[in-house]
């Protein structure tokens, strides 16, 4: 997912999709790609799970999957937890060992 989001178009059409479901039309607009080379990022947001379809006869209409963003954020999350406390023991440290200087 992390290799999905690394691209600035994915990242871009996962922000567009956070406001609503689009058709591949819709999300395409706005760059200036081929449609094929579009079309990939798409399959890789899909791939690794951040994006759902539905084709509706001709339409295929992507929408966001919020899953794996809220797993990376509780991920995230912990690990900012985990190196704040590491920090924290860290500047025990150091003023320890300023205070030993003295």
């Amino acid at each position: 997912m992390f290799r999905a989001l690394a691209d600035p178009t994915r990242r871009r059409v996962v922000e567009r999709l956070n406001r609503s479901p689009a058709s591949v039309s819709e999300l395409a607009q706005p760059f200036k790609m081929a449609l094929p080379s579009f079309i990939e990022h798409l399959k890789i947001l899909e791939g690794c799970g951040l994006v759902h379809s539905q084709k509706t006869g001709r339409v295929r209409t992507y929408q966001l999957a919020p899953e794996p963003l809220k797993l990376a954020e509780n991920w995230l999350a912990e690990q900012r937890t985990l190196w704040e406390r590491r920090l924290d023991q860290f500047d025990a440290y150091v003023m320890t060992l300023k205070e030993t200087e003295k």
